[in-house]
């Protein structure tokens, strides 16, 4: 059996005639943006939550993140709706709320590890896509639209059909200057956005052993990009130091009983896999993208592809790449001039990145006309930063410093960068609009945003300065 084939089997209830499975949920994550309407449907109906203390519930998605912000303000016109009804849903359902103010306030895919929410051989599920980050400690997360959060809320269940196993193996050691978000862009660049479709993904090799849970967090959040129904890596050494001590973490002996059975939780040798890909480290450069989809990503250095290059299936869609995002075949993407910068998102906004970032910063200022936002994941996240002084190099650099939340990830109708800006992100989606009116955004690791913001221009962060990954 594989890893995901065990997390499978150890929550079904039953198979169901109409050939789904019924999975037992262990956890759901709620945050404002649907959270208020999907406890409010259930209040409405008179339907009681199974189990209130396996439900969580953050602000983050609507929240403003400017500094001084007060508990209702939002990002986005009548965003304070969504945080006061949230917070009124969650409080008469006597869930776990994370508010606004609260020191654990942070994003959904953040907070979750952080605070130990998730464990390995747990399922969890949230209205968001990027739940599939959950699974870089070895749960079975997925993301989930607000009427299934309501019935895994009531019922304690999901009906699913099962997907099929793929493994992705990467071997070898990446380069200095070389993440895991580059490794994701560049396995997403060679196996195209509907790869994963109908699959769930484990990721293995020597290359994965000796990443951190952070790195392994962002290789997993974007598993959602190539249509991957989730992501999952064996917990091992790595992902239990990191768990200990956590708040929601077992302590004395269920510690121990838990580590047992963490570390039983592993694809067996003879495991079948329906799909397998096969990667060497080696060949992974600092990507950036140059389109409109995340398969649309070459090596910093790199140009353009021609159109006829491409498969038939991807020229249309290369064509109007290149319409919206200003560029052109044949063209380097290192100098194109931008005119912003962000450095958050669940993808790319934990303390690792923000020191990522910070080392390329250190001593230098961002270029005239570059407005840089940086905004941390979480407020543990914010603490651990500013208690480094990492806030200092970022202010110092000519960033402003933000409070949590999702920010500038998504467009939600209040602030962006201004209408058609060309900016480098730390995200994890580049479709059109995605980060406000027009604007064309290029997706990359947190050091090469920090680079970018230094030069005005797209560059390959490693020409600046020694980047810590």
């Amino acid at each position: 059996m594989t890893l995901f084939d065990k997390l499978w089997d150890r929550h079904l209830v039953c198979r169901l005639d109409s050939g789904e499975d019924l999975i037992a949920i262990d956890r759901v994550f709620l945050h404002e943006r649907t959270g208020g309407v999907a406890l409010a449907s259930l209040a409405e109906r008179n339907l009681p939550i199974l189990d209130p203390g396996r439900v969580y519930c953050t602000m983050d998605h609507i929240v403003s993140t400017l500094p001084g912000r007060g508990a209702d303000d939002a990002r986005m016109p009548g965003g304070e709706t969504f945080i006061t009804e949230t917070r009124r849903q969650a409080r008469r359902a006597g869930i776990n709320l994370i508010d606004v103010n609260d020191p654990r306030q942070g994003i959904v895919h953040v907070v979750a590890p952080e605070l130990g929410i998730v464990q390995p051989g747990m399922t969890l599920v949230c209205p968001d896509s990027h739940t599939c980050s959950l699974g870089a400690l070895g749960a079975l997360a997925w993301g989930i639209g607000s009427s299934e959060a309501e019935h895994a809320m009531a019922t304690g269940t999901l009906r699913l059909t099962k997907p099929k196993n793929m493994r992705i193996t990467i071997d070898g050691t990446l380069a200095r200057g070389v993440t895991a978000k580059d490794l994701v862009l560049h396995i997403i660049a060679r196996i195209g956005v509907g790869a994963g479709k109908g699959y769930a993904v484990e990721y293995a090799g020597s290359t994965i052993a000796a990443m951190d849970v952070e790195a392994r967090l962002t290789l997993c959040n974007m598993a959602v990009e190539y249509a991957a129904f989730t992501a999952v890596i064996a917990p091992d050494g790595v992902t239990q130091s990191y768990l200990e001590g956590r708040p929601h973490a077992p302590t004395g002996a269920l510690w121990e009983q838990a580590c047992a059975d963490w570390m039983s939780l592993r694809s067996d040798s003879d495991a079948g896999y329906d799909v397998e890909y096969h990667f060497q480290a080696e060949d992974v450069l600092p990507m950036v993208t140059w389109g409109i989809s995340p398969e649309q990503a070459i090596p910093a250095d790199g140009t353009i592809p021609a159109i006829d290059s491409l498969p038939p299936d991807k020229r249309e869609s290369a064509r109007r790449a290149c319409e919206y995002m200003g560029v052109r075949p044949g063209m380097p993407l290192a100098g194109l001039p931008i005119s912003g910068v962000f450095i958050g998102s669940c993808t790319n906004a934990r303390l690792s990145d923000l020191r990522a970032a910070a080392a390329v910063l250190r001593g230098h200022r961002v270029a005239p006309g570059i407005r840089a936002i940086c905004v941390p994941g979480s407020q543990t996240v914010k603490r651990a930063a500013e208690k480094d002084g990492l806030d200092q190099v970022f202010i110092d650099a000519g960033f402003e410093w933000r409070e949590p939340g999702c920010a500038m990830c998504f467009y939600a109708g209040g602030e962006h960068m201004g209408e058609g800006a060309r900016v480098a992100s730390t995200t994890n989606r580049n479709f059109e609009s995605r980060q406000g009116p027009r604007t064309r955004t290029h997706l990359m690791s947190p050091a090469m945003a920090a680079a970018a913001a230094i030069t005005g221009t797209l560059v390959d962060g490693r020409a600046l300065t020694e980047v810590s990954s």
